[in-house]
């Protein structure tokens, strides 16, 4: 049986143009992200290309990641930028801000320019977290000098040419601080503010307005920490550190095991995927009330599902490494439909994070390697970036559950470029297929639509090295004839482009 529901296309309204950059990703040095992760070595007889491994950049490459956050997280909080240069063999081992969770050390073979090797071999913009618990201000501004100076022209610049990379790495994106209000000492709202201004305002004066400096928000939905740092931000307007953004972390929590969930618990993590809506509007209106022209961004930049441990491939090795499944994939799809639909709001978005560990897109280790059903959702959506927001609704039945709002059973959004338009739609009704009729408004619709679908008999299901082809999206061509008509299948995710 299917349900008919109806989606609205209304090309006379629109919330600007989808940034690319919400569709960012982060590289933490946490469990596997990065050793026997991303990183594997020269010498490695896994293919790599200059010790990344081979499969993954290729891969990540043909999502065209816009921007990747490193080197935490919790990990920045104690990581010194100068223990990851210079010659590999003579780098120091350091126990890393995760000792007490896993016991493994941090080798620091992958540091600076191995990062920033990696961000060109993939196209990614870098972004770079930076601490202000156990580094100075001077600490963080050599590091910008370092990383952005002209070739020969400081004793910092010279010494990234004798490392390897003459050229500057014009890095961009800066955040100061991570967590401030838990790992990142525990700070208060005022206490986090007033570091920031000290840190931004030194670092700033290498040189005003070329970087974009990012700043720690709330933990979820802790609107009054928002609220708190805005309100010091207007008492006080600063003009040495302009704030270019205010990050904001949230997580779905646990609800069953990821390969092992009921019914209920499908749509008990997708009511809190859509808790992400209040997220983004409850600060976005916090902060309107002290930035009314909206001169900082919303960043958010730690997004995903956290599952309990152990349920990767390296069973509890890798610290936090989970698997994926259908329901992962809907949580990765309306939250992306969302930052769709809010392009005007959200600034840039990172999903935590990118290879064995939390809602990542990669599950590696040895010669294994496998695309989850997370990767394939940023596959499918792809067409959405730089695009036209389109204004949609639908008239989906809608769920409801005590402590939440009330969710629609489609997820949708819209966009337009280079004469296509770009539709995606995640049935989050586990088990009835939605027949959606397209209603335009102020424009035609071609009859002609490539369709992608993402979906699984069992929703259980998982890419794994065994079978990593278990979960992946077919492809086919529709022909509308009176009507622009799609079937979306139960508990499947549905990218269409029409002419």
């Amino acid at each position: 049986m299917s349900r008919q529901t109806e989606v609205v296309l209304n090309f006379k309204k629109s919330k600007g143009i989808i940034d690319p950059k919400l569709y960012g990703h982060f590289s933490e040095h946490i469990g596997g992200v990065f050793y026997d992760g991303l990183w594997v070595g020269e010498d490695s007889k896994v293919p790599n290309i200059r010790g990344f491994r081979k499969a993954l950049v290729e891969s990540f490459q043909k999502i065209a990641p816009p921007v990747l956050r490193w080197p935490g997280g919790c990990f920045a909080e104690t990581y010194d930028w100068r223990d990851g240069i210079g010659p590999r063999e003579q780098r120091p081992l350091r126990a890393n801000w995760w000792y007490s969770h896993d016991h493994r050390l941090e080798p620091n073979a992958v540091g600076t320019h191995e990062f920033m090797d990696f961000c060109r071999m993939v196209g990614a913009e870098p972004y770079v977290a930076a601490n202000m618990t156990s580094l100075t201000p001077l600490d963080i501004r050599n590091w910008m000098e370092y990383c952005n100076f002209p070739a020969g022209s400081t004793t910092l610049a010279k010494q990234r040419g004798e490392n390897g990379d003459p050229e500057p790495f014009n890095v961009k994106y800066w955040g100061i601080g991570n967590e401030n209000w838990g790992g990142g000492g525990q700070m208060t709202p005022e206490e986090n503010i007033w570091e920031f201004k000290r840190y931004s305002t030194i670092c700033n004066s290498l040189d005003k307005g070329q970087y974009h400096f990012i700043m720690c928000g709330a933990n979820g939905h802790d609107v009054e920490w928002t609220r708190r740092i805005m309100k010091e931000w207007a008492s006080s307007r600063w003009h040495e550190a302009p704030v270019w953004g205010m990050s904001v972390h949230y997580y779905c929590g646990t609800a069953g095991w990821p390969q092992d969930f009921t019914e209920d618990q499908w749509y008990q993590q997708l009511f809190q995927a859509d808790f992400m809506r209040r997220i983004v509007d409850d600060h976005r209106a916090a902060m309107d009330e002290f930035d009314p022209e909206r001169k900082i961004k919303l960043v958010v930049d730690e997004w995903g599902c956290w599952h309990k441990d152990g349920s990767g491939p390296s069973k509890g090795y890798n610290l936090f490494e989970q698997q994926s499944s259908m329901r992962d994939a809907m949580v990765a799809a309306m939250t992306l439909n969302l930052f769709n639909n809010r392009c005007d709001v959200v600034g840039m978005a990172n999903v935590a994070q990118l290879c064995n560990n939390l809602h990542s897109l990669y599950l590696a280790g040895g010669e294994h390697f496998v695309e989850t059903p997370n990767y394939h959702v940023f596959d499918m959506f792809q067409g959405h970036k730089g695009g036209r927001q389109i204004d949609t609704s639908t008239d989906a039945l809608y769920l409801e559950r005590e402590g939440f709002a009330p969710l629609q059973t489609l997820s949708v959004s819209a966009s337009e470029k280079d004469g296509a338009v770009t539709l995606t739609i995640a049935n989050l009704d586990m088990s009835q297929a939605q027949e959606v009729k397209l209603i335009p408004v102020g424009k035609k619709l071609g009859n002609k639509a490539e369709m992608i679908t993402l979906r699984h008999d069992d929703v259980h299901a998982c890419n794994t090295f065994e079978e990593p082809f278990a979960v992946v999206p077919s492809r086919t061509e529709i022909a509308f004839e009176k009507e622009a008509c799609v079937t979306v299948p139960a508990a499947g995710i549905a990218a269409l482009r029409i002419r």
